[in-house]
């Protein structure tokens, strides 16, 4: 079997182990050559580093949380500099595994309640399923994995390309811009975690939740109708404060809303947009308040989404549909000036 071809069996096996769907299907003989390329796996790790992050060549990762071989290279790879940087010094337990990213319970020395932040880890690019992820580029900066503006015309070019270099910038600028966007919100005060620090492929956060607990999504809490109306109000409070910043959820639903001790807090924001830049952003705007107000009514309280979105968004001063450029207009065309003479 090609030295490729093993390769992908070790990967297929940890997959299976974090949960994740195997991308092979190999005989027992296959299993068996496998195993015999765990070493090769350490040994790609650098000895400094490995050392660092509590990795030995005989008994494996050492951190409290027990990963498999092929998330322990990954989560190597992706913490290491976080770590070297005294941001944390342990790593609990896996919080939530998704599609995109995948989140830790990590104990720190830090300024943060219970001495626990949460590290957001994006997988590695071939296994993330970011669907249609070109509706919430439109617009967007290219920036780097420190929410920066990436000015380099190679990377640029590398990324207009699609090039392999260019996908993992592209990449990095996915996690840069939700690095970014939560600065901005948490510092205008809606209620988000504390960003804390980012790298290539991880956000560190305030976590919500205690060391034995995680605080569940609000779709998996039932709430008496007092309660509710109380939540509801500060979810659109939420909503509004963020349009007043020029920043939509873009992906909002009670799957992505956290419950803790009576409050709330709105996480995940790779896909927010600002509407100034989004030719769809009202239609996107009206998506996140609708599945916000579906999940109350079944909490009962009363309300139309629908409505409510057009309220909010006109209250802005924005118009319902977008803004013509007048820069993509042919002023000796006919058709383009019948186009803006109905602006």
């Amino acid at each position: 079997m090609a030295k490729k071809n093993l390769h992908k069996v070790d990967v297929a096996l940890d997959m299976e182990e974090m949960g994740m769907p195997a991308p092979i299907r190999n005989s027992k003989k296959d299993f068996e050559k496998a195993k015999g390329m765990v070493k090769q796996d350490k040994a790609i790790l650098s000895p400094e580093v490995s050392q660092a992050l509590g990795f030995q060549a005989d008994s494996g990762y050492k951190f409290t949380y027990a990963a498999s071989r092929y998330e322990s290279a990954w989560l190597l790879d992706s913490l290491s500099d976080l770590y070297d940087q005294k941001w944390f010094d342990d790593i609990l337990r896996m919080v939530k595994g998704g599609k995109e990213a995948s989140v830790y319970l990590c104990r720190t020395a830090i300024n943060q309640p219970n001495g626990l932040v949460a590290a957001k880890v994006y997988r590695p690019r071939q296994f993330r399923n970011l669907k249609k992820d070109h509706i919430y580029r439109e617009g967007r900066s290219k920036l780097g994995g420190d929410g920066k503006v990436i000015l380099d015309d190679r990377a640029l070019h590398a990324m207009a390309k699609r090039t392999r270099y260019g996908q993992e910038l592209m990449h990095t600028s996915w996690l840069g811009h939700e690095f970014k966007t939560m600065n901005l919100l948490y510092e205008a005060g809606v209620d988000i975690p504390q960003p804390l620090a980012s790298s290539e492929n991880t956000i560190l956060m305030g976590y919500v939740g205690d060391e034995s607990t995680s605080a569940p999504a609000l779709n998996e809490v039932s709430l008496n109708f007092s309660e509710a109306r109380t939540l509801y109000q500060r979810v659109m409070h939420n909503i509004e404060l963020m349009l007043v910043n020029n920043r939509i959820h873009a992906d909002l639903s009670a799957y992505n809303i956290l419950y803790w001790d009576g409050k709330l807090t709105l996480i995940d924001f790779p896909q927010a947009i600002n509407p100034d830049e989004n030719t769809d952003s009202y239609r996107i705007f009206t998506r996140d308040v609708v599945r916000v107000c579906e999940y109350f009514s079944r909490q009962g309280v009363r309300s139309d989404g629908y409505t409510l979105a057009r309220k909010m968004w006109q209250q802005r001063g924005r118009g319902l549909k977008p803004e013509l450029d007048p820069h993509f207009l042919d002023p000796e065309k006919e058709e383009d000036r019948r186009v803006w003479a109905k602006q």
